[in-house]
């Protein structure tokens, strides 16, 4: 008993994947990279995993799923692709280490060699939801500009041509416009363009483009969702728009058929090296930086959640917190509460 318990608490470098479930769901995290790698409602779609996407063209730790972008969100530049720092940051190439262990809870951390940052993530379940939060430390003798985004990526068979993506973002632009201007061109959610021609966003069939496209938040708390209404099943997120005020739509195709979205939320809205972002400085006023001074720690948090639904269900109209739930109204009628686990 005394070596069970000890076991909980003492450091150790999982093996992974790590397993955290409870009568409602099943999470898996792949500690090689810390990805949310299985999500799984248990009772009612106990074969469907949304996390099915990863990236097929490294080995080792890699992005997988829903990944953490830190301390970028896309390229470095040049010299410091030459130094080593890959696509997004170094969080999902490094491994991460457990620090607890119960069936409900899990605590991980790992280091940034090259960015010189540390990260320890708690994940709660409780209900059909989990509760995430990462504090983030500069250990460098000096403080530095960085990003932190949150990368969920859905794959198929959750992921097909009737999948819909909803979310409360507003006015954004896209990736694809020219620099350093992008935003001239303004769109809004879920509308953007190509070739002078509207693109909903909410859908993707065989054509991916516009590729990337970044909208901004207006409300305290940022909400996306995935529907499958095929299969009456959706994954849904909540986060304060304090800590990501971005959202960030991405869409893969291959071989004629939706391969890859990205739900993406975090601390910028440009896919770019950091000297155009400190150039740039804010987008339709809000920063596409952030700044930790040496050895300062910040917190964020967000909430993921499956839920089934109705079959005739369409969609996510809005949500509204109500009486310690989140209540989102569902195109096609009725309503979907779920408990709100975010902190102050």
């Amino acid at each position: 008993m005394i070596f069970g318990l000890w076991a909980l608490l003492w450091p150790v470098v999982q093996a992974s994947p790590l397993v955290l479930e409870n009568d409602r769901i099943r999470l898996v995290i792949e500690t090689a990279g810390g990805s949310f790698v299985e999500f799984r409602l248990k009772n009612s779609h106990p074969d469907v995993n949304p996390f099915t996407w990863q990236d097929r063209g490294s080995s080792g730790p890699r992005p997988q799923g829903h990944f953490l972008c830190l301390d970028r969100w896309g390229q470095p530049s040049e010299r410091e692709r030459v130094q080593g720092m890959p696509f997004h940051g170094e969080a999902s190439r490094v491994h991460w280490t457990v620090q607890q262990h119960t069936p409900e809870k899990a605590v991980l951390r790992t280091n940034l060699p090259l960015a010189g940052l540390h990260v320890q993530r708690e994940v709660i379940l409780q209900e059909a939801a989990v509760l995430v939060t990462e504090w983030v430390t500069n250990q460098n003798k000096l403080g530095r500009v960085y990003n932190m985004v949150q990368h969920p990526t859905i794959g198929p068979p959750f992921l097909d041509e009737t999948t819909v993506v909803d979310a409360n973002a507003r006015q954004g632009f896209m990736q694809s416009s020219p620099l350093p201007n992008p935003e001239l061109l303004v769109v809004f959610w879920p509308q953007a363009w190509k070739d002078a021609q509207p693109v909903d966003m909410r859908r993707l069939h065989s054509d991916p483009q516009p590729n990337v496209v970044s909208y901004v938040l207006d409300e305290e708390l940022g909400w996306t969702t995935a529907l499958n209404p095929s299969l009456g099943l959706l994954l849904g997120y909540v986060w304060k728009s304090a800590d990501y005020p971005w959202f960030n739509a991405w869409r893969h195709v291959e071989n004629g058929k939706p391969a890859a979205r990205g739900l993406e939320f975090g601390t910028t809205g440009l896919h770019q090296p950091f000297s155009i972002l400190v150039k740039k400085g804010t987008i339709f006023g809000r920063a596409i930086f952030s700044y930790l001074d040496a050895g300062e720690t910040v917190k964020r948090q967000f909430e993921m959640f499956l839920a089934p639904v109705s079959k005739s269900v369409s969609g996510v109209v809005d949500m509204r917190q109500q009486a310690g739930d989140y209540q989102f109204s569902l195109r096609g009628g009725g309503e979907l509460r779920v408990k709100a686990l975010l902190k102050d």
